[in-house]
Parts: structure tokens; sequence; C-alpha cells
């Protein structure tokens, strides 16, 4: 199912108007196919736009060392597709830098700083998220050296292939953090953000929107009217939505109802989105 999407969706496609990616020769039509210039995003977090506009529509949001092909730039912005999960869209160039050492680490708190200094009086350069890489050098005095920029604590990261066991458990560190249409870090999330965060600290690579996780994670799941046979783990889709089991009967999702991470009784959540979405379009099981 993967390759057919990476083929066919125009979410993940790396072309913008006349111009593509040069791995997309006859696949797509285009007047001009170029080979992109690779790039690491500076930024603590960089909002990928649908239009090259600080109003346009945030589609998804990149992390600090995330790496994001740019094929085409335009007046201060540039579009590309980010190399986490095959996303295209546009970007701010000063969030941009030339790629440089590889990372070495991840984030693995929910948030953190970056600081001038390996002092925790010092000031903070940037903010970085749970799952943002960084390329980590010395260690001094209980901080870590982030190559190309300042200082990280410790116990804030992780080896890139040291990974988190339970996803929902990463996911339940998000509660109250309020809903962000195209987030993906604790001061904005949205619903399926939340899934690909928890399951990236997990070691798994799941694709973005809710519909394309609905296609390729997991078994789909037979259920009663009930849903009497749910499991800790277990991912609930609706028509634009997505929620995971916290227990067999309490769901764990961003919610743009009361617009933060909760954990609610997975009933009054079915009859709550049923005026809305209508039913409970799937369940996987991971």
């Amino acid at each position: 199912m993967l390759p057919e999407l990476l083929a066919k969706d125009a979410r993940l496609l790396p072309k913008f108007g006349d111009v593509a990616a040069d791995k997309l020769k006859g696949v797509v039509a285009a007047k001009s196919f170029v080979p992109g210039e690779r790039m690491l995003v500076a930024a603590g977090a960089a909002a990928l736009r649908r239009e090259p506009d600080a109003t346009a529509e945030q589609v998804n949001q990149a992390l600090h060392g995330e790496g994001f092909t740019v094929y085409l730039r335009e007046e201060g912005w540039a579009w590309g597709q980010l190399d986490t999960d095959n996303y295209v869209g546009c970007m701010r160039e000063a969030d941009l830098v030339p790629r440089g050492a590889e990372p070495t680490h991840r984030v693995s708190t929910l948030r953190s700083f970056i600081f001038a200094l390996p002092h925790l009086k010092s000031q903070p350069l940037a903010a970085v998220s749970m799952n943002a890489l960084l390329a980590l050098g010395e260690a001094k005095d209980g901080f870590a050296r982030v190559l190309g920029s300042g200082w990280i604590f410790l116990k804030h990261v992780s080896l890139l292939g040291d990974f988190e066991r339970d996803f929902v458990a990463v996911a339940e560190r998000f509660v109250g953090a309020p809903y962000l249409w195209g987030g993906r870090e604790s001061a904005g999330i949205d619903c399926s953000g939340l899934v690909q965060v928890s399951l990236q600290a997990t070691g798994r690579s799941p694709l973005r929107d809710s519909d394309m996780q609905e296609r390729t994670l997991g078994e789909e799941l037979k259920t009663d009217a009930h849903f009497s046979n749910l499991r800790r783990g277990d991912l609930i889709f609706w028509r634009g939505h997505v929620g995971m089991m916290a227990s067999p009967t309490l769901l764990l999702h961003a919610s743009a109802y009361r617009m933060e991470v909760e954990i609610e009784p997975l009933a009054e959540t079915v009859a709550r989105i049923r005026p809305i979405a209508g039913e409970v379009r799937s369940v996987r099981r991971l």
C-alpha cells in the first residue's frame, strides 16, 4: 500500500506547478525536473504550509534536525519534501540550513531547550520537541554540545536507536497539550500528529494524515456495536479523525472538540462525533 500512496497521493508527490523532482520523470507531467537540494530544519519546529504564504494552511510541521529536500525557492519560501514522512509543502527558507553532521540523538522528552552555554541559567536559543534530531558532540556538566548550535541537557536525549516500548504511554504524556491543526509537538498537536509522533518514538515510521494511517497501519479488527473486543493500543478511525485506546473503554486523542489531548470514554466520543463525521469507519490493531 505504501508504494501506491507515494506514487499517487498529491500530498506525497514532490511536484509544484510545472516543477517536479527528477525522480518523478515518467510518473508526472512537468516542464522542469530538478534534482533538489538536501537541507535540514534549523528551527525548533517549522510550519509546512500548503502555499508560500504565512497565512496559508499548516498541513504538517517539521521538527528540528529533520531533512527537507528543496525543489523550488520563491521570495523567501522553499517548496519541497520532508524526509520524515514524504509530505510536501512550503517552508520558510530562514528555517532551513545546509546539511551538516548526521544526527546521532533524538529528543526523548516532550520538550527541551538548546542553551547557549552548558548551564541551566544560560540563554535558551531554541525550544525542541520530542523526536527532534540532533548531532551531539562533547559532554560537559550534564549537557551535550549540539553541533553547529548550543547545548542540551543530556537526560532529555536518547541515541537514535534507543526507542520507547509503549507508544500509548508516549501519547499519554501529551495529555493536556493544546490542539493545533498540522502540529506534531507538545506546544500544539493534532490527532494524526499524536499517533505519528508516538509511534515514531518507538522506532516506527507512520505517514502523516489519518486516512494514510488508516490504510497503512496494522490490521483491520472486526468489532461489534459496543466495541467489546478492544484493547490498549487499538487505533480508532473516523472520517478525518483518529484516536488510540488507552484501555478497552477509554480513548486517547487530540480532540478538536475540547482543543486538547485528552482521555475520555470511547462511547461518549462515538456519540458526539456521530452527527459530525458519522460512525467509526475502522479499527486497526498494530
